[in-house]
C-alpha cells in the first residue's frame, strides 16, 4: 500500500502540485520583492528575504554560500561592481507542503548585464526552498542551473 502511494506521489507533475493558495502568493511576493531588491542595490530588503542558515548553491559552478551573513556579503560586492549582472527570478510553480511550514518553488532565472542588457544574458533553472519563519516566508536554500547563454555571458569551463 505504501509503494502504491508513493508511486502515486512520484508520478504526479510538479505542475500538478502548484499551489494559487494565500502562502503561495506571498511567496511570489517575497520573489518579487527579492528580485526588485536585487535591481535597486536594497541589501535590507534582501535582508528581510533571507533566513539566517540560508544556503546558495550557484548555477554555473556549484559555487556554496552558506548562511545570511556570507549572501549579504556577496551581494554588497555585487552591487559595488562597474559591470554587475542583474539577475531575476521567475517562479513557475510554487508548491506547499501540507504537512509543514515548508513551501519549494520551481522557476527560471536570466541575469543581464546592468549597463548593456542587450549584450547577452546566462539564464537556467531555480528550486528554491521556503520556510515560515515568525510569521514570514523566508529563503531557506537555493539551487541554480545554468542552462542557456549568449554573447561573452556564456561560461567557460577552465
Amino acid at each position: 500500500m505504501i509503494l502504491v502511494l508513493l508511486s502515486s506521489f512520484a508520478l504526479q507533475s510538479v505542475a500538478d502540485r502548484c499551489d494559487a493558495g494565500d502562502a503561495a502568493a506571498e511567496i511570489r511576493a517575497q520573489r518579487a520583492a527579492f528580485n526588485t531588491a536585487i535591481a535597486e542595490r536594497d541589501l535590507d530588503t534582501i535582508a528581510d528575504v533571507l533566513n539566517e542558515d540560508v544556503v546558495l548553491i550557484a548555477g554555473t559552478y556549484s559555487d556554496l554560500f552558506l548562511d545570511e551573513m556570507t549572501q549579504l556579503q556577496v551581494w554588497q560586492d555585487d552591487f559595488i561592481t562597474e559591470d554587475r549582472l542583474v539577475y531575476v527570478r521567475i517562479p513557475d510553480c510554487v508548491q506547499v507542503s501540507p504537512l509543514m511550514p515548508l513551501a519549494m518553488e520551481y522557476g527560471t532565472w536570466i541575469g543581464r548585464r546592468e549597463t548593456d542588457p542587450e549584450s547577452g544574458f546566462v539564464a537556467g533553472s531555480y528550486a528554491a526552498k521556503w520556510a515560515l519563519t515568525d510569521g514570514e516566508w523566508r529563503l531557506d536554500a537555493e539551487t541554480f542551473m545554468t542552462e542557456s547563454c549568449e554573447g561573452d555571458l556564456c561560461p567557460s569551463r577552465d
